[in-house]
């Protein structure tokens, strides 16, 4: 060990935050800045570092969305929840159920992980599997009416519904707050995109304190969110086969599309080079907010959001055997994006970026989806 790296560490280290509950230790997330080589010396952004949260950064959403409920009435003591999700969530959710005393029933589908199905359980979460996808809407919707079926089987039982609910919005506003605090200013957001809780919510609440915030998001391709067509994915965690209400087309400056390859490139590299990465979210966000580092001016600052740690993906993204056998250590990263001018203008397969951001969704298309629980 290199001892002199510890010459000038105070003599008492301040102690760690005390909890009464699991849900205390949700929030406060740290920071880190990440700059070679995803941009120059001297240029980087900031990285704020969800994975500390105890299942990642839907424990806010999680928590929220169930106090908020009950609050209201919409959910009773001891009543059950029921919801629809790919794993972030539902590790929320079970974290909810045990503070608040609510059963949790979490839809899934085959995509999800091994290990997260088993710490689903381990946490008091029954996991419900659908095996078939829809044929238009995929896994989100054979998940979301598994979902309804259960709901109607089940009377008293309470979905968040983290597509249209806005508590999902507001559950970031806390997380907004520590951003400011931590870095003073900020002019980008990165940011992926799924339900658009975390987008919507964060910039949202950061634009009151700097109405030019620029916010890009960062969705997968084969994702129908911002008007490409729905296809095979992936990846998990960003990205959707279906129009989410919460998401905020009109907040967003920009959108950039990441495909599987480049985004494991990414957190592979951001594992190496400074000991932090994650899952597909992490990855996506990382290679899109060191290319706003490389080509915005000198002192822009740049926050950009880490949903998880790696820990869940040791089997896939950090699996060589698995990388190979899905081709996505073959090519190299790319330094920059593509550009098409309008979201429909092609179907894009790679790394590609847009300014024109609009709602690809009819309101009767949007008003069934929030529906359709």
């Amino acid at each position: 060990m290199n001892t002199s790296l510890y010459a000038n560490a105070p003599l008492y280290a301040p102690a760690p935050a005390s909890a009464r509950g699991p849900s205390d230790l949700v929030g406060h997330t740290p920071v880190l800045w990440v700059g070679e080589p995803f941009a120059p010396s001297g240029r980087g952004f900031w990285a704020k570092l969800e994975g500390a949260n105890p299942g990642g950064i839907k424990d806010r959403p999680g928590l929220h969305m169930v106090a908020r409920a009950r609050a209201r009435g919409d959910l009773a003591d001891g009543a059950a929840i029921v919801e629809s999700s790919s794993g972030t969530l539902g590790l929320g959710l079970a974290l909810a159920g045990i503070t608040f005393g609510h059963p949790v029933t979490v839809v899934t589908d085959p995509g999800l992980e091994p290990a997260i199905r088993r710490a689903l359980t381990a946490y008091g979460a029954r996991v419900e599997l659908v095996t078939t996808a829809h044929p238009v809407g995929g896994w989100q919707q054979a998940r979301r009416e598994r979902t309804a079926d259960l709901l109607a089987r089940h009377p008293g039982a309470w979905c968040p519904d983290q597509y249209s609910n806005p508590d999902n919005v507001t559950a970031y506003t806390p997380l907004a707050a520590e951003l400011i605090a931590q870095l003073g200013r900020i002019d980008v957001l990165v940011a992926s995109v799924g339900t658009g809780g975390h987008s919507a919510g964060i910039s949202a609440a950061l634009r009151r304190t700097f109405p030019d915030l620029d916010l890009i998001g960062v969705d997968s391709t084969g994702s129908s969110i911002f008007g490409q067509p729905a296809g095979q994915r992936l990846m998990r965690g960003l990205g959707s086969s279906i129009h989410p209400g919460n998401v905020a087309y009109d907040a967003f400056t920009e959108v950039h599309w990441v495909a599987p390859a480049e985004a494991v490139r990414a957190c592979r590299t951001l594992a190496r080079s400074h000991y932090a990465s994650g899952g597909w979210s992490v990855g996506a966000v990382a290679l899109v907010a060191g290319w706003v580092a490389r080509t915005r001016p000198a002192g822009t600052r740049i926050a950009a959001i880490f949903p998880d740690g790696p820990h869940r993906y040791l089997d896939t993204i950090y699996n060589d055997g698995w990388c190979h056998g899905h081709h996505l250590l073959d090519a190299p990263m790319p330094t920059g994006p593509e550009e098409i001018k309008e979201p429909g203008e092609r179907t894009v397969t790679s790394w590609t970026r847009c300014t024109t951001v609009t709602d690809p969704a009819p309101a009767a298309a949007r008003t069934a989806l929030a529906g359709a629980r």
